[in-house]
């Protein structure tokens, strides 16, 4: 007889049960799976040992995951029947929702996917039963070939004999797919298709093009309408449809991956560089620059030939081979060794705002998000392994003001251990993780633990920032490697006169400087703080009798360092003002008559609107009372 627990403690016991029976049992219908002493099955599992038994819903992680599975599964048979030709690739869960790629006998468009949802909604109302059916690899493969389904049959070819492999069957519809799935589609209520894509088969260029269809789905209808105001409002946020709006960059087919910044864009980008340089040396770091196309052989020796090669650019001088640097470690450990260190230098901190090149498919570019090259806000420090946390501690303290007091992001902490791919020493790996994890603990910091994602060199630390629409961005990395040092042979002399081998911490605290760009252009609308907008104050003369006056202005506020426009156009007020506010300017001044006459400017607020009369001294007072980290 075995016995099957719920997570409240009560027992059932039977010869076997399904997962169905029991949830049935203990009043729990409403789970779209479970978990069996950890392992996610679906309700129709049938049980015969002890086991205990954790529901999954579709408010849980999991339980949500197997919800928008099952709903790109109901998508998929939804194309069959409007498409019979349609031919399937892979339909996973991702974050926010589900995709399907397809390839058509025919292009579809935007215009189909209201059709493909009202199919969709017939399925969910039929409860169709999802039934698991466990195969061998040549069953699958005869099941997939019959149907003319060459995608799926290659899938299946590339695994191993002997794998038991799972299809499932709703109303006549085959799909090869792991599982879990919901028990029928009638849970697949509350989603919406978003948008067509081009998706190359596994990724790969060479291969052909299929049509990827996106999707999210939820548990509640009100979930789905939350999700779908934030999408909403991402796009109106797009950085790519404000970078042109605001004139801050734009993308060209002549350099695709490789954004062009208008001299707007570099305003910003430019105060970001004097903040990063400022906070840096405050916590006493030099900054060095090193070179961007570097020998071969010092990316064989640093790993990254074997590692990283195919995300590496490459060329030839004097008929010798080189590589464009994707990364700024090896030749800030070349300065490292351009000198004998001692343990009185240590630890040292070198910064670099590093210009680094890094292959990325065509497809997966995304503006500022995804390109090719960028200026990584890199430092390597290196340090004694009595330093160590020290260093983790005072980075992480640098990452807190940063994210949260400079541009108020709420953040999350993760901790990435060793990849399959990694080298060097396990004994090694283990201290650095044991390093990073009492680091994090020492400082009540929370964080999550994301087992195998570190980077081949060394354990780390990822920072997840949280934007005002709550989506998370990874912006910042501690990564702890033991590995670089020795395959350097670098070295400092210790107390003692004798040699001894320093540790290397890597960190970015922004990360890619146009990637952390796009964050902030989307987080804040293109409506900047203060501080970084690339115009500050904007004149706004009545008419032509008042423009000596209002040059006037604008040349005392820039003498005083502030940004300042004067806008001549002979338009009137109403079309400067919404001008100036649809390009998010913080603070308007109006002249006219009554201004010009008593030496005064009639203030607006971007967004409160007029705030009254001032005198030029009131006013840049009261710019002065506007954040600006630069001036602390």
């Amino acid at each position: 007889m075995a016995r099957f627990f719920s997570p409240d403690g009560r027992v059932f016991e039977a010869e076997s049960a399904s997962v169905r029976r029991l949830l049935e049992e203990w009043h729990l219908k409403k789970a779209v799976g479970a978990k069996v002493d950890g392992v996610i099955v679906d309700c129709d599992a049938v049980l015969d040992k002890d086991a205990e038994i954790t529901p999954l819903f579709p408010d849980s992680e999991e339980g949500l995951d197997i919800l928008r599975h099952s709903t790109a599964h109901v998508m998929a048979h939804a194309v069959k029947r409007l498409f019979p030709g349609a031919k399937f690739g892979i339909g996973p869960s991702i974050k926010d929702g589900f995709y399907y790629d397809i390839r058509f006998p025919d292009p579809i468009s935007d215009e189909d996917l209201p059709k493909i949802e009202s199919e969709m909604r017939r399925i969910s109302q039929e409860k169709n039963p999802f039934v698991r059916e466990e195969l061998t690899k040549q069953e699958a493969l005869k099941i997939f070939t019959d149907l003319g389904e060459d995608l799926k049959a290659e899938m299946i070819e590339g695994i191993e004999e002997g794998v038991v492999l799972s299809v499932y069957r709703e109303d006549g519809f085959v799909d090869f797919c792991r599982g879990p799935h919901v028990p029928h589609t009638g849970c697949c209520k509350f989603f919406k298709l978003l948008s067509l894509a081009g998706a190359y088969w596994h990724g790969d260029e060479k291969n052909e093009m299929l049509t990827r269809i996106y999707g999210t789905a939820f548990g509640s209808e009100e979930e789905l309408k939350d999700h779908l105001r934030r999408v909403e409002e991402a796009r109106a946020r797009d950085h790519r449809k404000l970078g042109r709006e605001l004139d801050l960059f734009s993308l060209h087919a002549e350099g695709p991956g490789f954004p062009f910044f208008h001299p707007k864009g570099m305003v910003i980008m430019n105060k970001l560089i004097e903040f990063w340089r400022n906070e840096h040396t405050k916590r006493g770091y030099v900054e060095i620059k090193t070179p961007m196309i570097l020998d071969r052989a010092l990316w064989l020796r640093s790993g990254h030939w074997d590692h990283y090669k195919e995300n590496m650019y490459f060329t030839e001088i004097d008929e010798a081979p080189f590589a464009i640097k994707p990364m700024n470690c090896p030749g800030g450990i070349l300065v490292y060794n351009s000198d004998i260190r001692s343990y009185r230098d240590l630890p040292l901190r070198m910064a670099e705002l590093g210009f680094v090149h890094r292959h990325e498919r065509s497809g997966a570019l995304h503006g500022l998000m995804r390109v090719r090259a960028f200026t990584q806000d890199d430092a390597h420090i290196y340090c004694t392994p009595e330093q160590i946390k020290d260093e983790i501690k005072a980075i992480m303290e640098l990452d807190r003001y940063v994210y949260n007091d400079v541009f108020g992001f709420k953040y999350y902490v993760e901790l990435s251990t060793r990849p399959d791919d990694c080298m060097g020493d396990i004994k090694l790996w283990d201290l650095a993780e044991q390093n990073l994890k009492e680091a994090l603990e020492e400082t009540e910091t929370p964080y999550k633990l994301n087992p195998g994602d570190g980077a081949f060199y060394g354990p780390k630390i990822d920072f997840h920032l949280e934007d005002c629409i709550g989506r998370t961005w990874q912006c910042g990395t501690i990564q702890l490697d033991f590995q670089m040092p020795e395959k350097f042979d670098m070295k400092y002399i210790g107390s003692d006169g004798a040699e001894h081998r320093p540790v290397m911490l890597h960190r970015t605290v922004l990360g890619s400087l146009e990637r952390f760009m796009g964050i902030l252009i989307e987080n804040y609308a293109g409506a900047f703080p203060y501080w970084l907008s690339p115009v500050q104050v904007k004149i706004l003369p009545v008419s032509e009798d008042f423009m000596e006056y209002s040059s006037m202005i604008s040349e005392k506020l820039k003498g005083l360092g502030i940004r300042a426009e004067l806008d001549p156009r002979g338009e009137k007020l109403g079309k400067k003002i919404r001008d100036a506010q649809l390009q998010k300017v913080p603070y308007m001044l109006i002249v006219g008559a009554k201004e010009a006459e008593s030496g005064t400017v009639a203030v607006r607020d971007r967004s409160k609107g007029d705030i009254g009369s001032m005198t030029m001294d009131e006013f840049t007072a009261h710019l002065s009372g506007e954040f600006d980290p630069l001036k602390k």
